[in-house]
């Protein structure tokens, strides 16, 4: 049975334990064993290498070197990451290691929450977005700066909203990505501004498949070798 950790907490705004419930029941339909933590030192007092998947749901705060290194050493060496919206890509601002591993950090929302938008499925073929049409949603629209590296599966059209950054013209901005961070898998979905879009469809089955994949990466390490 894969085991997962999730870690919730941070600012209250994204509604951290609501979306840390939808997880794991989510992941326990998958057959994982999960267990929720309200605290990074998590991170320092589980052996995280014997996980399969961490997930990040803590927005904003402060990481401290010591709760940092054992996410970044386990993820390096095959652990599984996986997230979503501020809880894993605006969480701990001034991290830049944590930054450089999960892919992208959260600068702006033009127009705040609520401004409806489009996702356009990218990249059909893969496992986590296979099947899934373009879909709109009414929420906060995430403009990030983001890892050349990541493996761009959905996107979203700015401006939606006009501002400053509308005198640059249409720009296509990730919104599902995947990456590598070693030998870990990193998956990150900007959606999830609260509960609710959380658990709408297709975000929720998006989630799903992201936790799958990324918690193959032991898998995969151990049948290679």
């Amino acid at each position: 049975m894969k085991r997962a950790l999730i870690v919730q907490g941070g600012w209250p705004g994204h509604e951290p334990a609501l979306v840390a419930a939808i997880f794991r029941n989510a992941l326990v339909e998958l057959g994982f064993a999960v267990e929720v933590a309200d605290t990074l030192d998590a991170f320092v007092y589980k052996n995280l290498r014997e996980l399969d998947l961490i997930i990040p749901i803590w927005t904003m705060g402060r990481i401290t070197r010591e709760q940092l290194t054992p996410v970044l050493q386990a993820v390096e060496h095959g652990v599984g990451l996986a997230g979503c919206h501020g809880g894993m890509c605006d969480a701990f601002r001034e991290s830049t290691d944590w930054q450089f591993m999960t892919g992208g950090q959260w600068v702006a929302h033009p127009g705040g929450d609520g401004v409806r938008y489009t996702v356009h499925i990218v990249e059909r073929a893969h496992p986590i977005t296979a099947g899934i049409e373009d879909f709109e949603v009414a929420s906060e629209q995430y403009y990030m700066h983001v890892d050349p590296a990541v493996k761009v599966l959905a996107t979203t059209r700015f401006p939606t909203v006009e501002g400053p950054h509308s005198a640059n013209g249409p720009v296509d901005m990730p919104v599902v990505w995947t990456k590598m961070w070693g030998r870990g898998r990193v998956f990150y979905c900007s959606l999830g501004h609260k509960a609710n879009i959380v658990a709408m469809e297709p975000v929720l089955t998006i989630m799903k498949r992201g936790f799958l994949w990324a918690a193959e990466s032991k898998a995969l390490q151990d049948a290679t070798g």
